[in-house]
């Protein structure tokens, strides 16, 4: 159990070592998705989701310890933006995307803050 606690605590600390870089660059694609649209927007965005991916893995591995002395982090409330964002991507509208991005963000970083406390 306690080879377990220690695993997770890892890679939380490795979560929040790319958590603050992955805000920084949805905040950038999502202004880009708001009509800012550059050339490299696709392969940029591609990067950033292959990110998010990775560390939802990580709080889906954590989630115990994340919420250990109550709800911090809400799976549900995650997943329903998470499926609008994803929506977004399969209709390839920019628009919901910077939408759906600006509500994921949020989500993002208080995971990011969480992992700093559960880490602290």
């Amino acid at each position: 159990m306690e080879d377990n606690r220690a695993e997770q605590k890892e890679a939380l600390e490795t979560l929040m070592e790319f958590n603050g870089r992955l805000v920084k660059n949805m905040n950038i694609v999502q202004k880009e998705l708001s009509g800012a649209r550059l050339d490299d927007t696709n392969a940029f965005l591609e990067d950033i989701i292959k990110a998010m991916n990775w560390e939802i893995q990580v709080m889906n591995g954590t989630m115990d310890l994340l919420n250990e002395d109550g709800e911090h982090i809400n799976k549900e409330e995650f997943n329903a933006k998470l499926l609008k964002l994803t929506d977004a991507i399969n209709a390839k509208n920019d628009s919901a995307m910077a939408e759906a991005f600006k509500e994921v963000i949020p989500l993002f970083e208080k995971l990011g803050a969480r992992a700093s406390e559960v880490i602290a």
